[in-house]
C-alpha cells in the first residue's frame, strides 16, 4: 500500500521534508541563541552599570571613543561651562521632567555635554540654575551619543530655541560655534538642588524590541518545522485513503459524471465483466 513512496512525486516530497524541518530547527535555534545572547548582555550592562559607580574615575581623553567596554565608566573632565541647553521630555522615576545640559568648554577647545541634573515639569529656562562661573572639574558617568528614536529618546523637531530632542554631536554642532565630543556626561551629584541622571547601559545591550523579535522569530520557525510534519503527514493519509478506495473501486466520478476506472478494461463498479459472446443492447438487457 505504502509503494507510491517510491514514485518521483513523492521522492520530492520527502526530500523536502527532510530539506526543511531541520533548516526550520536550525533558524530557531539560532534566533533563540540571539535572544539568550541579548539577556546575557543586559545582565552584564546593568552589573557594569553598578560596578563603575565603585570605581575610581579616569580622565576623559582616556576612554574616548565611547563604546560598550567605556560606557558608563566614570571619568574627569576640567573646563569652562558655555550654552546652556534645556532636553525636554524625560522622564525620571516615572515622572515628566527635563535635563539641563551644559556645555564644558575643555582646554583641547572641544566642548563636552554635561547633564548637571533633572528638574520636573514643563522644560523652563528660568527654572534652570545657572552653571557654576571660573574653571570646574566634573565628575560622572560617560555616556554615548543618542540616537533620535532610539531608548526613549525624542525625535520630534520644532524645539523652542534653548532646547534640544537627543543629546548627540550631531543635534549639537548646529546650535553652538565649536567642535563638540560625541559623547557626554552625566555627573555623580546633580547642581543646586537638581535630581541626578542615572548612567544607562550601552545601546543594543538592553531587553528592547529587537530582542523581542528574535524570541517572535524563534517561535515562528519552529511552528513553521511542525507545519511541514503536519502537511506531510496529511498528504501521506490522503494518499492512502485514495489507494484504499481504489483496491475498492471508489473511486471520485471523472468529468461528465461518468464514474473513473482505476485501470482500463476494468470495470468501475462491482459489477461482473460480461461472458465472451455476450453483448449488450442499450437496456443493458443481454442478447443471446
Amino acid at each position: 500500500m505504502y509503494r507510491f513512496l517510491l514514485t518521483p512525486r513523492w521522492w520530492g516530497i520527502n526530500v523536502f521534508l527532510l530539506l526543511a524541518v531541520p533548516f526550520c530547527i536550525f533558524m530557531g535555534s539560532w534566533q533563540l541563541s540571539r535572544f539568550e545572547a541579548r539577556v546575557d548582555d543586559h545582565r552584564t550592562a546593568q552589573a557594569q552599570v553598578s560596578e563603575d559607580r565603585t570605581e575610581a574615575a579616569r580622565p576623559l581623553s582616556e576612554m574616548l571613543p565611547v563604546d560598550k567596554a567605556t560606557s558608563g565608566k566614570r571619568v574627569t573632565a576640567t573646563g569652562r561651562y558655555g550654552t546652556q541647553l534645556l532636553v525636554p521630555d524625560r522622564t525620571l522615576d516615572e515622572r515628566t521632567g527635563f535635563y539641563v545640559l551644559t556645555l564644558l568648554r575643555t582646554d583641547g577647545g572641544k566642548a563636552l555635554p554635561v547633564v548637571r541634573g533633572w528638574l520636573p515639569g514643563t522644560a523652563d529656562a528660568a527654572a534652570a540654575p545657572a552653571p557654576p562661573a571660573g574653571e570646574v572639574t566634573v565628575t560622572g558617568a560617560l555616556q554615548a551619543s543618542e540616537t533620535p528614536g532610539d531608548n526613549g529618546v525624542s525625535a520630534r523637531g520644532g524645539l523652542p530655541a534653548g532646547q534640544t530632542a537627543a543629546i548627540s554631536a550631531a543635534s549639537l554642532v548646529n546650535l553652538v560655534p565649536y567642535d563638540v565630543y560625541d559623547a557626554w556626561v552625566t555627573l555623580d551629584t546633580a547642581d543646586s538642588g537638581m535630581t541626578a541622571v542615572p548612567a544607562t547601559a550601552p545601546a543594543g545591550t538592553g531587553l528592547d524590541l529587537k530582542a523581542f523579535q528574535n524570541l517572535g522569530y524563534t517561535g515562528e520557525w519552529f511552528v513553521f518545522a511542525g507545519f511541514v510534519v503536519f502537511m506531510w503527514f496529511r498528504l501521506l493519509r490522503r494518499e492512502v485513503e485514495f489507494q484504499r478506495d481504489a483496491a475498492l473501486g471508489l473511486l471520485p466520478e471523472a468529468e461528465g459524471g461518468e464514474p473513473a476506472t482505476a485501470e482500463a478494461g476494468e470495470p468501475a463498479t462491482g459489477e461482473e465483466p460480461a461472458a465472451p459472446g455476450t453483448s449488450y443492447d442499450g437496456a443493458s438487457t443481454p442478447v443471446r
